[in-house]
């Protein structure tokens, strides 16, 4: 007569919150630990581990990043609609253009430039407080 298994419960899956997945994939970086062995104690394959990082790594950088849009022009830009004249050439195209210089127009006639050894820190305060200025 052959053997027959029988199932009393209806297994679900575990539901994994976010700081007990923190917690695990933490305790793969402990000296001397392995993902596997904390996979086995949490009763999950090890590529479930690497997963949850994968995921929680990449909402973090996500989070940290924040991409500005950039519109690249020609240097003249066109005049306006109210006014016939053509605009004055910047400082940056009366000297005849320097390299390593970023103009960043930031529309009601305000213009910020910066050479290439700007602090990034400093402008980020400058860009935050002139966005909030409008």
């Amino acid at each position: 007569m052959p053997q027959v298994e029988v199932i009393t419960s209806a297994e679900r899956r575990r539901r994994w919150s976010r700081a007990e997945k923190e917690r695990l994939i933490a305790a793969c970086f402990e000296p001397g630990v392995t993902a596997s062995q904390v996979a086995r104690s949490a009763g999950i394959h090890a590529s479930q581990l690497f997963r949850w990082r994968k995921e929680l790594c990449s909402r973090s950088s996500a989070d940290e990043q924040k991409l500005i849009p950039v519109e690249i022009v020609p240097s003249l830009a066109a005049p306006s609609q109210g006014s016939s004249s053509p605009p004055a050439p910047s400082a940056l195209q009366r000297r005849g253009g320097r390299k390593g210089i970023i103009e960043i127009e930031l529309g009601d006639s305000r213009r910020i430039r910066v050479d290439k050894d700007v602090d990034a820190q400093a402008l980020r305060l400058v860009l935050d407080a002139l966005s909030g200025a409008r």
